[in-house]
């Protein structure tokens, strides 16, 4: 089964300062790991191209773009909120970042790969229509699923959202659209403090308190998710894939393994093997400790190669 890597040596330029948690190292981290198992031979390389204005604005105010694009520094670095700043690089980066997603849908529609996954940066599942946040400047994996629906009007898109951090930006963007399939797992209560009182019948949000181990992950999964993608039978599916929920990971209180991305993606994939040719495109969210982070998104590629 061919699976394809998208990335650009432009996301490893965005920095947001030396002792913040969304590192250049975080894609070096996957990048070393699949060399070290042998899956990178195995991998399709391709390079994320910039999205353009007209991608962007399928999912985000013409006046926000226009905002983050005036925003953008030539030295230094620049405010967005608490925890979100741009230096020179990060805007070209945002863009490989969402391009990336862009390319991946062309990838599997046009069936030149079965699968792709995004290593890139900066992160998207937090930026809603007209808001940077939570390290996240646009909506990756919004550009993308708007992407496949306007260019290949398909029906039926799911998302699913295994990043210990709500999805709020994905959930902003899609509320009313009731061609999106939105399936959410996520610690509660934790930043951004969303998702637990908001659900409906094309938004699965899964509330699960800290200290969640992987037999309680496994069983909502099951008794929730996948009922739900099932019943949709999705066209394509697109994972917004952090990995902040593994043991490891300090910035979080669950406690994943990385054995449980391999298993959440194995039922993933056999939802898109029934109902969608195969076609998953996943993009790299949280994931802060490195080793675990590499180890979890090697389990999580090793799963989409079925």
């Amino acid at each position: 089964m061919t699976i394809s890597i998208i990335s650009h040596p432009d996301c490893e330029l965005h920095e947001m300062g030396s002792h913040h948690p969304e590192s250049p190292d975080r894609l070096s981290a996957i990048q070393d790991r699949l060399i070290a198992s042998g899956l990178d031979l195995l991998l399709q390389h391709h390079n994320a191209p910039l999205a353009t204005h007209e991608q962007l604005c399928r999912v985000h105010d013409a006046d926000y773009i226009e905002q983050i694009f005036g925003l953008s520094p030539q030295h230094g670095h620049v405010a967005i909120d608490p925890d979100t700043s741009m230096n020179s690089h990060t805007l070209t980066a945002a863009l490989r970042a969402a391009g990336a997603m862009v390319l991946g849908v062309d990838l599997v529609m046009s069936g030149k790969t079965s699968a792709a996954f995004c290593n890139t940066r900066p992160p998207g599942h937090h930026a809603e229509h007209n808001k940077a946040m939570g390290f996240c400047m646009f909506n990756n994996i919004a550009v993308g699923a708007a992407h496949a629906l306007q260019v290949y009007n398909l029906e039926r898109v799911a998302i699913v959202d295994f990043d210990v951090h709500h999805g709020n930006g994905t959930e902003d963007i899609f509320r009313d659209e009731s061609k999106v399939l939105l399936c959410s797992i996520f610690q509660h209560p934790f930043y951004p403090y969303t998702g637990s009182d908001s659900r409906s019948k094309h938004i699965i949000n899964i509330p699960l308190p800290a200290g969640t181990d992987s037999k309680k992950f496994r069983e909502a999964v099951t008794s929730h998710w996948l009922p739900k993608l099932e019943a949709f039978q999705p066209e394509l599916i697109l994972i917004s894939a952090g990995f902040d929920a593994h043991i490891e990971d300090d910035m979080s209180g669950l406690h994943l393994v990385e054995e449980d991305y391999g298993w959440v993606t194995t039922q993933i994939k056999n939802i898109a093997d029934k109902y969608a040719q195969g076609r998953v495109v996943s993009t790299l969210e949280g994931g802060y400790a490195i080793s675990a982070l590499g180890r979890s998104a090697v389990a999580h590629i090793n799963a989409l190669m079925g």
